[in-house]
């Protein structure tokens, strides 16, 4: 993509108004927002901490009217930034202060079903848990599935390449999408990926994955399908502390078992989500890990080798509901016990879990810092909770 012409000077107000009175020649004027109202919710991502306010919002409702916008930021030099649900933990929807927010939030149909190829074609504001509940009727799901994803869209996945539960058998996003339709800032659509298993050329589709916006914006995303299980179980296993808990986890992987999910939480976090859900958790447990898999009886073997101090193992569809409710829940329910916390999102290497969790209990007394710590320790994702 050719780098944008540099802006011109000019006061906000003045800037403002020249861009929305541009944007409204080719957007319905009820899609272009400039109010300081309007534009507080587009002010950050998940990542709270950071804010900006656009200069301009919009609101496009079909590839023509993004198109539009593009050109318009192309040809008065001001920069864009592509918006889903607005999720995000990395701060890929952050706006910035001279330049257009552009939200896909209006992309939101499911545009078809291929039920064998086993694939969805679906617009970028689709949210993540709307794809699984439209193809369950199939027998079908869409594996990938963040904590947020009642809320999350498909395009914002496909921009933080998100992760996810299932993603440490499944893969992440990446690993799940089969094309990207999507625009750069000159107004070329481009059609990455392919309905077979591979592509002619460079692997377009990969690079765009993670890339939060910066290369082009997302039209349309195919998704691939997996058939639901027949079977699944929920194992809890309780542990006297988060050192015990993080060794049992490399355990489990060095016995070569790859449940479909590896979740733990610490008793901070597990004190929080049973006064939210009451999931029948452990209080007394230091720590809690969650698989759902079917060497059941192979990992019970292995947490008790471990030193878990109790083991349960869900009997029928309701009770795994409800003992993976309580992980579903953990946000909100940290939530609930303080006014306010910053999340942290990254990823160590699934033998320093033992490590990092103590010093992570070390650092929160000698700061006086609560953490909840909840995360995805088969793949080492952790998301202390400050």
């Amino acid at each position: 993509m050719s780098a944008l012409p540099e802006a011109p000077v000019g006061s906000r107000p003045a800037r403002q108004a020249e861009i929305a009175a541009r944007l409204r020649q080719l957007l319905p004027a009820a899609s272009v927002l400039v109010e300081q109202e309007a534009l507080l919710p587009y002010e950050c991502d998940g990542l709270s901490a950071y804010r900006a306010t656009p200069l301009v919002a919009a609101l496009p409702s079909d590839e023509s009217q993004v198109a539009a916008v593009l050109a318009v930021a192309r040809e008065t030099g001001t920069p864009v930034v592509a918006r889903g649900s607005g999720t995000g933990l990395s701060g890929g929807a952050l706006p910035l202060s001279d330049g257009i927010l552009l939200s896909l939030a209006k992309f939101n149909r499911v545009v078809a079903v291929d039920q064998a190829a086993r694939h969805a074609r679906v617009q970028p504001g689709v949210t993540n848990l709307r794809i699984s509940q439209q193809v369950a009727p199939l027998g079908l799901y869409y594996a990938p599935d963040p904590s947020s994803q009642i809320a999350c869209s498909i395009g914002g996945n496909v921009a933080e390449n998100s992760g996810g539960v299932h993603c440490l058998k499944y893969g992440l996003t990446v690993h799940n999408v089969a094309r990207v339709r999507a625009i750069g800032i000159e107004g070329d659509l481009l059609d990455l990926g392919s309905d077979a298993l591979d592509a002619p050329g460079y692997d377009l589709l990969a690079l765009v994955h993670g890339s939060e916006g910066l290369l082009a914006v997302t039209l349309e995303v195919t998704v691939k399908l997996l058939p639901r299980p027949e079977t699944a179980q929920v194992v809890m296993a309780s542990f006297p502390d988060v050192e015990s808990a993080g060794d049992a986890v490399a355990s489990v992987i060095g016995a070569g078992i790859i449940p479909a999910g590896l979740e733990m939480m610490d008793k901070l976090a597990i004190s929080a989500v049973e006064g939210f859900v009451h999931a029948g958790y452990d209080m007394d447990a230091g720590a809690i890990r969650e698989e759902v898999a079917h060497e059941v009886a192979q990992m019970i073997e292995v947490m008790r080798a471990s030193g878990a101090t109790d083991i349960k193992c869900s009997q029928d569809d309701a009770e795994r509901l409800r003992f993976w409710s309580g992980r579903k829940a953990a946000f909100p329910a940290v939530g609930r016990i303080s006014p306010d916390y910053y999340c942290i999102d990254g990823s160590i290497p699934r033998g320093a879990l033992a490590k990092v969790l103590r010093r992570t209990e070390e650092l929160s007394a000698h700061y006086n810092l609560r953490c909840a710590n909840v995360f995805h320790a088969g793949d080492g994702n952790l998301h202390p909770l400050i």
